[in-house]
């Protein structure tokens, strides 16, 4: 071969090398990126032309796809009977031609669009058969009963609730209200998915924020005396029965500040025990408490009790916090839940479920089962596991008798249910100059065999306002949801 014969074979060698380089890095190292690249629709057409798999309550869909007439082929769609879709839009989400996906539909959308390699043999079915892919079928822990009675009982107040089975973790209810329609943002209508979602953006009642596991958090109130009750009792210096000083008013070292009680006065005779301290709620002891037993027993317990912890259920958590490097003032006020304590109502949930599981508590569980939604057949079961053992049984059954006592003989009545044992603590926590404060409630019943546990919150007093309580405000919604737990 002459010299520019080899010129033209070795130039068309490079050409092609360079070609099949350059295909070979697009099909196999950037497949992914361009599929999923906002300006390729045609992995999206892909999944909204799939049948989307259904996220079930009890066995019926609240999240289902519908055929239809279009280039999508299946519609999403929300809601069931007696099931609204406004009541599980916060754990549902949305799925969307125009907004994408959040909430469950998002951090499940590769189970429910049927590309996750837990599908892998169902896909490879699929593809020898000519069979159309389907999603799997997400089954959610929630009692349907509980749901509703606590959607019932907030009655559009502002505010969450969120109910656990002690034992397991599972979340039995999660509602934030007001809450809204998921189907009108999945509409494949362009334009009117856009029109809805702009409109639930620019609502002031904030409805896409989910209040009970993330966002602005809230001041707990007293229902943290829960927690600085545990610091005092895991210390070894406390009982049930060991006096307080529970003076009218408390001066704050390095300030001139006070903090006084709920009715004014002191605390039994100016000295009360940490059992009756607990039960009335008496700010000043409390207080004093705080400060004795120190920043790093209070912070400690707290993060044992999961503040300060990211955590999915699969849902993201916002994590709840107890603020670090306080001073005595701030230390007296955290111990009260206000100053910089701020709380998620699945976090006040878990301190009661805690207390109601022996000390052990177990790690929030959204998801009860994946299966494939055409043969059943079980894929996933997500196992109930350990999250902490913020307090020792010991302890547990000493706040147990203390919280019963705040329900029999305290400001926690309005939880009471005939024949049952309740344990409960109540809140109502100062966030805003001028405004109304919170109404909180957490508890846990039977107290005997806990069979649920409980937060609720009504964003600042919901309809009582001013006069809120948590005890009369937020009691009655978390016995609502109680109940409907035990009935069955």
């Amino acid at each position: 071969m002459n010299k520019p014969l080899r010129h033209v074979a070795l130039v068309g060698f490079v050409m092609f090398a360079l070609l099949f380089g350059s295909t070979s890095w697009i099909q196999y190292f950037q497949a992914e990126n361009l599929r999923e690249h906002e300006l390729n629709n045609r992995t999206l057409i892909e999944e909204l032309s799939r049948e989307r798999g259904p996220i079930l309550v009890d066995g019926t869909p609240i999240a289902y796809s519908v055929p239809v007439d279009d280039v999508y082929e299946f519609q999403r769609t929300y809601g069931a009977d007696g099931m609204s879709p406004e009541m599980y839009a916060n754990i549902t989400g949305f799925f969307s031609v125009t907004n994408g996906a959040t909430n469950l539909e998002k951090t499940e959308n590769s189970l429910l669009a049927g590309t996750d390699d837990a599908l892998f043999y169902d896909k490879i079915t699929n593809w020898l058969t000519g069979r159309q892919p389907m999603g799997a079928a997400i089954e959610i822990t929630v009692d349907p009963a509980a749901q509703k009675a606590a959607w019932d009982a907030l009655g559009g107040q502002k505010g969450a609730a969120v109910a656990l089975d002690p034992k397991t973790g599972d979340v039995l209810a999660m509602v934030s209200t007001p809450g809204w329609d998921p189907n009108a943002l999945a509409t494949h209508d362009h334009s009117a998915a856009q029109d809805a979602y702009d409109r639930l953006i620019a609502d002031e009642d904030n409805p896409a924020y989910n209040r009970a596991i993330g966002g602005n958090l809230y001041p707990p109130g007293s229902t943290f005396k829960i927690v600085t009750a545990a610091a005092a009792l895991e210390s070894g210096e406390y009982e049930p029965d060991t006096m307080l000083d529970g003076p009218a008013e408390l001066d704050l070292p390095q300030t001139t500040a006070t903090i006084r009680n709920s009715g004014g006065g002191a605390c039994g005779s100016g000295t009360i025990s940490l059992a009756d301290s607990l039960r009335i709620s008496c700010n000043t002891s409390f207080a004093d408490l705080g400060m004795t037993l120190g920043q790093d027993a209070m912070e400690t317990q707290a993060r044992e009790f999961g503040f300060g912890e990211d955590m999915e259920i699969p849902l993201r958590v916002s994590a709840s916090s107890f603020p670090a490097d306080t001073n005595p003032p701030q230390l007296a006020q955290s111990a009260l839940g206000q100053f910089e304590v701020r709380s998620t109502p699945l976090q006040m949930a878990m301190v009661s479920a805690a207390i109601a599981n022996d000390g052990k508590l177990m790690h929030p569980q959204l998801i009860d089962q994946v299966r494939n939604a055409r043969t059943l057949d079980l894929i996933e079961e997500p196992s109930p596991r350990e999250f902490s053992r913020p307090v020792s049984g010991e302890t547990a059954q000493e706040l147990t008798d203390m919280m019963v006592s705040v329900v029999t003989d305290g400001t926690g009545s309005a939880g009471q249910i005939p024949g049952i044992d309740v344990a409960a603590k109540t809140g109502t926590a100062q966030h805003a100059e001028g405004a109304a404060p919170h109404a909180w409630y957490t508890s846990f019943a039977p107290a005997d065999d806990p069979q649920v546990a409980v937060a609720v919150v009504v964003e600042s007093g919901g309809r009582a306002g001013s006069e809120a309580y948590g005890g009369s405000t937020a009691g009655p919604i978390a016995k609502a949801v109680m109940e409907a737990v035990i009935k069955e």
